[in-house]
């Protein structure tokens, strides 16, 4: 059974956390976004710019997109508890746990913390840690199938060809060719290691952390990985009963969630012109997402607005839009959970820890 060590951590994480880690993103991304408006930003370009309730409408569908999205989390994390979580905590768990994905590197995002979130709605700490594994596992597989169809689906010359950049189509001096390889090959260590500590030899994998991070430079990590080869082993023998609907619905769930996320961007650009082809900026923000992982600031912060602008500026018929597009995808798919979470947060806080020490 996992201990109460990396759970006592996050705790101290939650409590300690200050309005500045808040700003921090909201800072990157706002400075990027005025460098922007800086160097391309064009008065008279406004006017060519239409502002109908036919714009309204498609990006109201734009944030549609992103509520099916936390739709399909929602759903994913009910299926996942077995009946253990209400529909509300399931709700309350979701915006929490994207709240500290914001505030966090992208390759960090808020797992230590989603255990305990689920750990405070009075689920076993065993249990807790089987469901967060396992919706990392199912988004990584999203990732790991997706991929190839859409290379499969469309010319991959277009896919990674940027026009400011020298180096065009699938070349290793194509920087964003480059980012997407490491990002995927990223992926796909992490499925396979995980399907292995999971499906295979959760035992075998356990020691195997054991040895390595009993190097004398790794040794300080030692019990967090020792914790991590716990949770797996607790994990595998929970999944290990389940069904094929289990994984089968659990999986459309993340497929709804992570495609309504990507429309967001096809549903912008609808709104004020016309888009030659849905699937190919489709796939673009899925690699995207993928060189995302890279990004060292809080919620891709920064380099999420940088990669926007250059990856998909060139579909963008009027120079002008660019940075107006950038504002309002942040502000749909990002700021909501930062604006939720800094209300959300201290309630729960105050609800979880400081009722609880009370009674």
């Amino acid at each position: 059974m996992a201990t109460m060590e990396s759970t006592s951590k996050a705790e101290l994480t939650i409590k300690s956390l200050k309005s500045r880690q808040i700003f921090i993103p909201i800072l990157l991304g706002f400075a990027v976004v005025v460098y922007m408006f800086w160097g391309e930003f064009d008065h008279s370009g406004l006017k060519h710019i239409p502002l109908t309730m036919y714009t309204l409408l498609f990006i109201i569908c734009a944030f549609c997109m992103m509520l099916t999205r936390d739709i399909g989390y929602i759903v994913r994390l009910k299926i996942l508890s077995d009946g253990r979580l209400t529909w509300i905590q399931c709700v309350r768990i979701i915006f929490l746990w994207e709240f500290t994905s914001t505030i966090t590197p992208s390759a960090v995002g808020g797992t230590s913390l989603a255990i305990l979130f689920i750990y405070k709605e009075k689920v076993s700490l065993g249990h807790s840690s089987a469901m967060v594994m396992t919706t990392a596992f199912l988004d990584e597989l999203y990732f790991l199938v997706m991929f190839p169809i859409l290379i499969a689906a469309i010319n991959t010359t277009e896919l990674f060809s940027v026009q400011s950049s020298s180096e065009q189509g699938i070349s290793w001096g194509n920087e964003f060719f480059y980012f997407a390889v490491i990002g995927y090959a990223l992926k796909v260590v992490f499925v396979i290691i995980v399907a292995y500590a999971l499906f295979i030899n959760p035992l075998g994998f356990k020691r195997f952390l054991g040895r390595i991070f009993s190097i004398r430079f790794l040794k300080r990590w030692r019990r967090g990985a020792i914790q991590t080869g716990i949770d797996l082993q607790f994990a595998s023998s929970e999944l290990k009963t389940k069904g094929w609907r289990f994984w089968l619905s659990s999986f459309f769930a993340t497929w709804i969630a992570w495609t309504s996320r990507y429309w967001v961007v096809n549903f912008l650009f609808i709104a004020f012109f016309t888009v030659p082809d849905h699937l190919l900026i489709f796939a673009r923000q899925l690699v995207m997402w993928i060189m995302m992982l890279m990004s060292p600031t809080p919620g891709g912060s920064g380099f999420a607005e940088f990669i926007f602008s250059e990856f998909l500026g060139e579909y963008i018929p009027i120079v002008s839009l660019i940075p107006i597009l950038v504002i309002l995808w942040r502000l749909v798919t990002y700021y909501p959970y930062l604006i939720i979470g800094a209300f959300l947060v201290p309630m729960w806080i105050k609800k979880k820890f400081v009722s609880s020490k009370s009674q």
